[in-house]
Parts: C-alpha cells; structure tokens; sequence
C-alpha cells in the first residue's frame, strides 16, 4: 500500500464516485417490493414482495415494451456499432496532420449537442409541413410522406439520429487502440510488399481485436436500456406502438403517476437482464478463444 499510494490517490476519485453514485443508492432498490409512498417513507410503507413485477410481466404492454426496447437496440448494434470502427480506420489513414484533425474534430462536434437540439433539426429537416426532404420531394412532383408520424420509419430515424451524433465520438477508443500498433510491424509489411488495404487487416484490426469485442460485450449489456431522452422528444401517439420503452413506462409510471415501486421495480429488472447478457456474451466471446472483460 506505502509504495503504490500515489497510485491508490489517482483512483481514489473513481472510487468514491462508484461508492457515493452507484453502489449507495443501490439500497433503493428495496422500493420495488413495497407500495412506497413518500409521505410513508421507507420503514412505513407496506411490503408487497412481488407484486410490482407480477403485474408487470403479466400486462400486455410488456411485451410492447420488450420487442421495442430489443429491436431498436439491435438496429444500434447492426448498424452503428461498426462505423465507429470504420470511421476510425479511415481517419488512421489521413496523413496530412491539419487536415486530420480538422476532419476529427467535425466528426466530434455532434456530440456535444443536446438531444433537444437533435430532435429539432430532424423536425426541421423531415416534418411534413416545413421539412426541408418533404419541400425537395413535393417540388419534384411527388406527395410528402409523414417521416415523425408512421411507425415503419421510427426505428431506421432514431439509428440515424445516434450514428449522426455519437459515430464520430466513438472513433476516440479505436483511434487510441490503433495508436498504440508498432508502427515496425507496418514498415516490415511494406517490406513485404502489402498494400494499405492488406496492413488494415492483417496489422490494424488484429490489433484492435481486443478493445472492439470489449465494446462490443459492454453494448451487449445494455440491450435493455434505450436513450430516454432521445425517444422523450422524437415519440408521438401515432408512433407509441414502437416507441414504448421500459425507459419511458417507468417515466410515465414512476413520475407522472407517482408510482415510485413500478418505477424502480423497471429499472431493477433492466439491471437484471444487462447483467444476464453482459455475462452471456462475456462467456461466448472466451469460449470462441478471445479475452472477455473477466
């Protein structure tokens, strides 16, 4: 401990960050076997078991809930995931320094905008009365078409929205992976006469094998989550029935009605299923002979 303990001080934020915002309020989780009331408080609300998740698995929202939840994050994983990855390989290969950095910081800088910022673009762009697609469309002769409104398009529009915004932040990983590749290994590559194409996949993306089936296990744990705020803005009664989230049955439940129990019983089962397929995938990947995050 006396000889590392400048290590232990670098660490000692992220460890009481983990302790005061993750692993306190896990106490919390006890909620979901009562009927809380906040006037009742913890100790004097009655204790119900399993009630809350009872009713839940039995509604037939549920099932709503599921398939949307899974089919927009599956949509994510097929056609986002990747692209950070080759945006990343096609930023390796930019070698005039300027204009590198210039092209990365483009990339970055939609994901410092908020979602609310997002959602008022797309509504600007697709709606049908001032959307600039729509204008295009009825000036070339043909009828507009409800993008915001048909259910059909929702889920390829919130994909859009994340690989617009978070691609380009995502390459920052996979930049830093393929900078640590010795660079020896490509100089004796085009010794032997391999082209670029040839280093990509014999040099760059052996080398970062690794981080992307990390990534990869850590996406997998988050099946069951679905950005909030992202489907808070861009969802509407004529596209709720692919757009009812566990995220957004818990806001409605747990803050709009005040059902705090439903809320957090929601959130406790989510956990519970990321753990179940973080494991899963973690034991699949070691099993095909790769190094898992365990």
């Amino acid at each position: 401990m006396n000889k590392n303990k400048y290590i232990y001080l670098l660490m000692l934020p992220g460890i009481l960050f983990f302790i005061v915002f993750k692993f306190g309020p896990m106490w919390g989780l006890l909620i979901s076997f009562q009927d809380y009331s906040p006037f009742a408080g913890f100790w004097g609300s009655e204790w119900v078991g399993l009630k809350h998740f009872t009713e839940m698995f039995q509604s037939e929202q549920f099932y709503i809930m599921l398939r949307n939840t899974f089919l927009i994050n599956i949509f994510n994983l097929v056609f986002y995931f990747p692209l950070p990855i080759v945006l990343a390989l096609m930023l390796n290969e930019v070698r005039h320094g300027l204009y590198k950095r210039i092209h990365q910081s483009i990339v970055y800088m939609p994901h410092f905008l908020s979602w609310v910022v997002v959602a008022s673009m797309t509504f600007f762009v697709l709606s049908t009365d001032i959307g600039i697609v729509n204008k295009v469309l009825y000036t070339l002769g043909f009828k507009p078409i409800a993008f915001l409104s048909q259910p059909q398009y929702f889920w390829a529009l919130l994909t859009a929205q994340n690989i617009w915004k978070d691609a380009g932040w995502g390459t920052i990983i996979f930049l830093a992976s393929i900078a640590g590749v010795d660079p020896t290994r490509y100089e004796a590559a085009v010794v032997d006469g391999a082209g670029r194409w040839r280093q990509i996949y014999h040099i760059t993306l052996p080398a970062i094998r690794p981080t992307i089936l990390i990534l990869f296990i850590l996406r997998f744990g988050h099946m069951a989550d679905v950005g909030f705020e992202q489907l808070l803005l861009m969802m509407n009664p004529l596209v709720n029935s692919v757009a009812d989230v566990f995220d957004t049955y818990a806001y409605n439940q747990g803050i709009l009605r005040g059902q705090t129990s439903v809320g957090v019983a929601v959130g406790m089962f989510k956990g519970v299923i990321g753990l179940i397929l973080v494991t899963t995938a973690n034991y699949v990947v070691k099993k095909l002979g790769h190094d898992g995050i365990y």
